[in-house]
């Protein structure tokens, strides 16, 4: 069978429900809230030589990051390095992660033909551990080096030949707050792979691995000229944006973050000179994210026209300038690179671009992921308890409607943790949680309004608070009005309200109520009068 149109298609759906599947059997086995309710995992199929095949539809900023922890396990072993049952563990985010708690699991899958095993591709997956260790509980510290921020695992081998490296699996739990939930979630994600080997396997086996690989390469390359096509509609220039994130959590210095993006014929340059050098506090982002972002606004301007995998990647070139924000060098704390300075590059990203397409492009949206994370002793189970809780906020408003209100964009692509589970597995009550009415920006079509969501303590508790957008307003675009930036607030006993910066770690009481105000949306055009 040659590879044709429906060929094609027939063989990236079945890549991508071997990605879903995956990611079902880590859904259901998991032990965390955090994986089992907020979904904040990924999935994702490899060829042979690491690049990415197909993928489901996860989390933005893991996927289009996960490629370089596959490399870095290929750069560790090499292909002969990993034969049949290996696997391999990673989350250093200067080998291939993105911060700490992402753990990821790289394994090859082998066919049999003529008496030997060949390598078919890889399978792979990436889930937020909600702590690794660190100096909070959460992982995510306002920390000076990667060292404060949890257990560092370069590229070393879960797994040999089908046994699993129980010492290893002792050495993560050990370094943990909560060792039951990561020896529940790493067993989640191992037999998440083991699902996956086996699919892609069936499918070598139902087509034969000359067809399954020509498939591969095949699915690469139609993305690319399908980029490239996109890329040639796109009106020739240059394109410039900038904006600043609120600090880096230690000094009150705005950070800003530039781009510049160049269209000519169809190749794309994206070069972020002129982005702050990398920062003492924690918001630096690794490459690999940086890479996610780009990756992430490209597919948004293709479309679905595009099989979602490294292709799209290949008429683009990106500049990262050594030693800035959005390529720091080792060991420069990046707990909050993944989660909040993503968000800002993909504004600024966004920004540029809709100077090219302004009729494509929204608004900023509320350009945060609200990280929230709290820790400390069960007094009423008498056991220690981690949570960690991303927070939805405005979507920007489009070009041909209202943003959507209390919904998680761009980089992050999460659920809430639902009451009932929060109330039944932490020692919290959440008093409210509604839409923050009348946030999002005014326009000709109005920006997507915030949350509230205040949490009450029932025991003692250290937070740590990673937010963005208190201080800069998400933008409005074509004359729409900028949304409302977000709010931290402690209520001491319930009553007295203190304050809180975007970026803080504080100790508190049964009793104190935390309030998360979210930011809305950007509006887009004028407003009517």
């Amino acid at each position: 069978m040659p590879v044709d149109p429906i060929s094609l298609e027939v063989f990236k759906n079945m890549f991508i429900s071997v990605a879903d599947e995956m990611g079902v059997a880590l859904l259901r086995t998991a032990y965390s809230s955090n994986i089992k309710e907020r979904r904040d995992f990924s999935c994702a199929i490899f060829d042979p030589a690491g690049q990415m095949v197909a993928q489901a539809a996860h989390q933005p900023v893991h996927l289009g990051a996960m490629p370089a922890s596959v490399q870095a396990a290929l750069d560790t072993f090499g292909a002969d390095g990993l034969r049949p049952g290996d696997m391999v563990i990673l989350n250093d985010p200067y080998l291939g992660g993105t911060h700490l708690p992402d753990i990821t699991l790289v394994a090859p899958v082998y066919f049999a033909q003529g008496g030997e095993k060949h390598l078919a591709g890889f399978v792979a997956n990436r889930g937020h551990h909600a702590d690794v260790g660190g100096m909070t509980p959460g992982s995510l510290p306002l920390s000076t080096e990667l060292y404060q921020e949890g257990l560092i695992l370069p590229p070393i081998k879960l797994a040999r030949g089908g046994r699993l490296n129980q010492e290893v699996v002792q050495i993560i739990c050990r370094n943990s707050r909560t060792p039951d939930e990561r020896k529940g979630d790493l067993a989640a994600q191992v037999a998440s792979i083991r699902v996956g080997q086996r699919r892609l396997q069936e499918v070598v086996g139902r087509y034969g691995p000359e067809l399954t690989l020509e498939h591969m390469a095949a699915l690469l390359d139609y993305a690319e000229r399908v980029t490239r096509q996109a890329i040639r509609r796109i009106p020739e220039g240059v394109y410039r944006a900038l904006d600043y994130m609120d600090d880096d959590g230690l000094t009150d210095q705005p950070v800003p973050i530039a781009v510049t993006i160049t269209v000519s014929g169809e190749q794309m340059t994206v070069d972020f000179t002129g982005t702050s050098p990398q920062r003492p506090g924690c918001i630096n982002a690794p490459r690999a994210v940086t890479v996610s972002a780009c990756l992430y606004m490209v597919r948004c301007v293709v479309g679905d026209a595009a099989p979602a995998n490294q292709g799209c990647l290949r008429p683009v070139r990106l500049i990262t300038p050594q030693g800035s924000l959005v390529n720091p060098e080792p060991q420069h704390g990046v707990a909050g690179g993944n989660v909040e300075t993503s968000q800002r590059i993909t504004d600024v990203l966004f920004a540029a671009m809709s100077q090219a397409l302004p009729q494509l492009m929204p608004a900023s949206s509320q350009g945060t992921m609200n990280n929230l994370l709290i820790g400390g002793h069960d007094l009423a189970r008498d056991k220690p308890f981690v949570y960690y809780e991303t927070i939805a906020g405005g979507m920007g408003a489009r070009p041909t409607k209202d943003g959507i209100s209390g919904i998680h964009t761009h980089m992050t692509n999460t659920m809430n943790t639902p009451i009932e589970a929060l109330e039944f597995t932490f020692p919290m009550r959440l008093k409210r949680y509604a839409l923050r009415h009348g946030s999002g920006g005014r326009g000709k079509h109005q920006g997507g309004d915030g949350l509230v969501r205040d949490v009450e303590f029932l025991s003692p508790a250290r937070v740590t608070i990673l937010s963005e957008r208190r201080k800069f307003a998400p933008p409005g675009y074509h004359g729409g009005h900028h949304g409302q930036p977000g709010e931290n607030v402690l209520l001491r006993g319930g009553v007295e309200e203190v304050a809180l910066a975007g970026k803080e770690t504080l100790d508190v009481v049964p009793g104190d109520v935390l309030s998360i105000r979210t930011p809305g949306g950007g509006g887009w055009g004028k407003p009517e009068a």
